[in-house]
């Protein structure tokens, strides 16, 4: 299967979809090269967080306050709240659902920005990384992305997560509940016609989870979408030339892969 994807304004893709069962390929579009992803390296801030769950070195339940310093506006919703102190699970829960940067900045503060990247180094991510907290404006020197990927080691993750082979059972169910509560269905879930704020459960006879990664240069999904017989999973990249406004043509093909996927469930 193919899609013709726009190329306007030297975007790059790197795209990926597979059938996690049965390992049949449904597209593949440079699913090697590693391009910038906004914030969907933050997967492996909670992927390291619910290992330490696991281990027992950390309880979700533990409270965390955020500091002036983390307050991020924007992505998020915990910037318009009036608590200062969360548990550990509701600051995942908020990335999961919001990409919260502020939640993003406190969390990446109590694991540690470094054991997250050797962490995701560990899983065999050599290509992945969540690269920096989230910054505005960027210091000199700091990390010209918050993330970067391909889509080849992106589908493995949602592989590997779907069949709890990095975390246990309760984990990865719990990781796929904080992203199945995600609320950004621009992209390649856009196709699906789901309900934004309730989609983790059959609808349509389509259940899915993603998380996105969204600047003025980036559009980027990963996830998980599955029939009541097929499981596929997908990742689709575009990166396009800064002060070009590719949106729309990136968006349309996002759903165009979307609408394929859709097609082999």
């Amino acid at each position: 299967m193919s899609v013709d994807l726009f190329s306007d304004h030297e975007t790059q893709w790197s795209v990926l979809a597979l059938d996690i069962d049965s390992g049949e390929e449904l597209l593949r579009v440079e699913p090697e090269r590693v391009l910038n992803t906004a914030s969907i390296g933050k997967v492996f801030l909670l992927h390291r967080l619910l290992t330490e769950a696991d281990a027992g070195t950390r309880s979700l339940e533990e409270r965390v306050t955020r500091r002036p310093v983390e307050w991020m506006d924007n992505s998020g919703l915990w910037y318009l709240l009036q608590a200062d102190a969360l548990s550990l699970y509701d600051v995942a829960a908020l990335i999961g659902a919001v990409s919260d940067n502020a939640a993003t900045n406190t969390l990446c503060r109590v694991i540690g920005l470094p054991v997250v990247q050797a962490h995701t180094r560990a899983l065999g991510y050599a290509h992945s990384s969540l690269d920096d907290i989230v910054r505005w404006p960027h210091p000199v020197g700091s990390p010209t992305t918050l993330s970067r990927a391909n889509a080849s080691e992106l589908v493995r993750f949602v592989a590997r997560t779907v069949r709890g082979e990095d975390l246990s059972p309760t984990s990865s169910d719990t990781l796929q509940r904080w992203l199945g509560a995600g609320m950004d269905l621009s992209m390649v879930a856009s196709a699906f016609g789901l309900d934004p704020l309730a989609h983790y459960e059959y609808d349509r006879d389509v259940w899915l989870w993603n998380k996105t990664g969204t600047i003025s240069t980036v559009r980027a999904d990963m996830g998980l979408v599955m029939s009541r017989d097929r499981r596929i999973a997908y990742a689709a990249i575009a990166n396009w030339r800064s002060g070009s406004d590719a949106r729309d043509g990136v968006l349309a093909s996002m759903r165009d892969i979307g609408s394929l996927i859709r097609e082999s469930l």
